[in-house]
This record gives C-alpha cells, sequence and structure tokens, in this order.
C-alpha cells in the first residue's frame, strides 16, 4: 500500500471519569474525519477494547494489537487494520493491554514509547485519534505525550466539573516536561439533554468557566448512539440521520476547521453543506 506525506494532527481523548463518552467520540470523531475525507487512524487504548468493538473489530482479530506494539513484541504496521469505514484504519485493544500498566513501569523512557512508535509510523495518517482510559495512568500519560492536542468528553451532569481541573493540571504538567506543543484542543459537552435544566445549567457554567475552549458543538444523548456499538458499527454507519450521527459530523468539521486542517475544496463543501442545512 502506497501513502502520501501528509502533516499529522494526534488527538487524545481523554477523561480519567468514566462513563462519560470518551469512546463514542472517538470511534465517531475518527469516523467523520474519514468521512469529510482526512486518512485516519483510530488507536484503542482502552483495556476494555469498547472502540475496537464499536468498530466491528472482533476479539479473534485482535491477536495483535495496542499492547504488543508498545512493549516492543510487534511494530505498528502489523497491527494496524482496515475498518469497514474508508480511509478510517485502527490499532484495536486486546485484554493483554491490562497489563500494560504494570509492565511499563520498569521500561526505560516509559512516557515515550507511544511518540516513538507514531514517529516511526510516518506521516502516513492525516488524523490520529488515541481512545485513552479511564485513568490517568502511564497509557494516558503516553497519549498526551504523544499527543499534539487533547478533547475532553464533559458529561452534562451535576458532577461534570470534578475531576477536570485535575486533568487540566496533568495537560500542563504533561507539556511543561514532556511535551512543549501539547494543546488543549477542545472540551466537548455529552449526553446533553436540552429538555433537562440540569443540562442547561451544566453547559452555561462550563461555558462561562471555559470560553472558547468549549466546542460549540454539543453531543446529545441519542438512542442511536447507544445502540450503534452492539451492532459493532460507529453511530454515523448504522444511522447517519440520527441527531448523534450529525452531531458529530459537525464536531469533526469544527476540529478540523480550528486545527486548519480543511484543504479549500474541503472548505467549500462544508460551506455548501452549512447553506443548504
Amino acid at each position: 500500500m502506497t501513502y502520501i506525506k501528509m502533516h499529522k494532527h494526534i488527538i487524545a481523548i481523554a477523561n480519567q471519569k468514566g462513563g462519560v463518552g470518551k469512546t463514542t467520540t472517538s470511534v465517531n470523531l475518527a469516523t467523520a474525519t474519514a468521512a469529510i475525507g482526512k486518512k485516519t487512524l483510530i488507536i484503542d487504548l482502552d483495556p476494555q477494547g469498547n472502540a475496537s468493538t464499536g468498530l466491528g473489530i472482533d476479539n479473534y482479530s485482535r491477536k495483535i494489537g495496542a499492547y504488543e506494539v508498545i512493549i516492543g513484541q510487534s511494530n505498528a504496521a502489523v497491527a494496524i487494520q482496515h475498518t469497514i469505514i474508508p480511509k478510517l484504519d485502527i490499532i484495536p485493544a486486546n485484554v493483554n493491554l491490562a497489563a500494560a500498566e504494570i509492565e511499563l513501569i520498569d521500561m526505560s523512557s516509559r512516557e515515550f514509547l507511544l511518540k516513538k512508535i507514531l514517529s516511526d509510523l510516518g506521516e502516513f495518517y492525516e488524523v490520529i485519534i488515541i481512545d485513552c482510559p479511564p485513568s490517568l495512568g502511564l497509557l494516558t500519560i503516553n497519549a498526551l505525550v504523544a499527543a499534539t492536542g487533547v478533547i475532553i468528553p464533559l458529561q452534562c451532569e451535576f458532577f461534570a466539573l470534578e475531576g477536570l481541573v485535575h486533568l487540566m493540571n496533568t495537560v500542563n504538567l504533561i507539556k511543561k516536561s514532556y511535551n512543549p506543543s501539547l494543546q488543549i484542543d477542545g472540551i466537548v459537552l455529552t449526553m446533553m439533554d436540552k429538555r433537562n435544566r440540569l443540562s442547561l445549567l451544566v453547559e452555561a457554567d462550563v461555558r462561562e468557566t471555559f470560553k472558547d475552549l468549549v466546542f460549540k458543538t454539543t453531543i446529545p444523548r441519542n438512542i442511536r448512539l447507544s445502540e450503534a456499538p452492539s451492532h459493532g458499527k460507529p453511530a454515523l454507519i448504522y444511522d447517519s440521520k440520527c441527531l448523534g450521527s450529525v452531531s458529530y459530523m459537525m464536531l469533526a468539521r469544527e476540529v478540523l476547521t480550528k486545527k486548519n486542517l480543511l484543504n479549500d475544496n474541503e472548505r467549500q463543501n462544508v460551506k455548501r453543506e452549512k447553506s443548504v442545512g
């Protein structure tokens, strides 16, 4: 397979809280960027392997995955698999990844392992999205050291801001100590229910606190988003017209526009779609 050399943007989807929509955001944002035309790679760095499941990668097909790559048993090119979505590939996760946190402790330059792997991979992808585990352990640290940007999914609930300051402090520490180019690309509000007064209050509070750091696009509570993983498909493939899918397409355009990753033709397509909408 021949690849064209491309500018690479590496996005870590991170939040140490579970159940905030990290994997849903990783899978559907990656699908959306691929649909827009960007050659995209998703790295499943969560031992639960939900991103792999959500993209239809069965357990038998995950014998070589993120774990084997990180500890040096395999290289990334061997672990990469095509998905059913054109322009979207994945490095899947298998059960072995649960042991990585312990094994990484004794490895030299342990914080830089994923960064080196992606450097060795070359500039084959325009966008790389890393689905991080719900913790701030060595796997997440590796993702932040390798990333150029972080997107933080934030659930619209009472305890939404709990732990967010700690995560931002961790990002700043990584930036200061290991990765000076790391930026927070933005906070995306997930599981939004505009009929719920609490959701609206949380949104107002987050936007007042973090200003332009919060994406304009919000991700709604949507039954199709919940159903899609059980069918081994991203929501954008399972039901492209549902509100959740439309929202992730809007988020992808917002992310790519913010990072100046759209070419002239893609910008024109976005403008046409907005005018039609």
